[in-house]
């Protein structure tokens, strides 16, 4: 097994700490502002952007940051709140797709400006523009590195 060097795990630890506490500002300024959590919002905006603003809750898992079961009890919840619905697959009687409704949308772009602002001021703001292009050139190789 390859060690890891002191500043690769500083660099790691940095990253984590790092994307929890923007997450932890982000999520404290929807919730002040009485909008939808994160996860909610995440899987709202993936919902808006699919074709037919629906998704196969096969899909839905991958491109969320939730477990399985998390997301299950997300989406009850939501279809409880009215912000999605189930329906039942013509193809695949046993598969089911999460559906954005009017409500879903609305709450969705409630939170945007919230979420908008945090990713300016805890992100954004701070770096230089070679910062970002650098940023987003190492999370792309990184990506690349670990997608599926």
């Amino acid at each position: 097994m390859d060690r890891v060097t002191e500043q690769e795990l500083s660099v790691w630890r940095l990253f984590i700490q790092t994307h929890s506490k923007i997450i932890e500002k982000i999520e404290g300024d929807l919730a002040e502002e009485k909008r939808v959590p994160l996860s909610t919002y995440d899987v709202l905006i993936e919902l808006f952007e699919a074709p037919g603003r629906k998704l196969r809750l096969g899909d839905l898992t991958k491109k969320v940051v939730l477990t399985k079961s998390g997301l299950t009890r997300l989406v009850d919840r939501m279809e409880k709140e009215g912000l999605l619905k189930r329906e039942k697959s013509e193809e695949d009687k046993r598969g089911a797709y999460a559906v954005l409704t009017e409500a879903g949308e609305t709450e969705l772009r409630r939170a945007w400006p919230v979420y908008a602002k945090g990713i300016k001021t805890y992100f954004a703001k701070p770096l230089e523009e070679a910062d970002l292009q650098a940023l987003n050139k190492a999370l792309e190789v990184l990506r690349q590195t670990v997608e599926d």
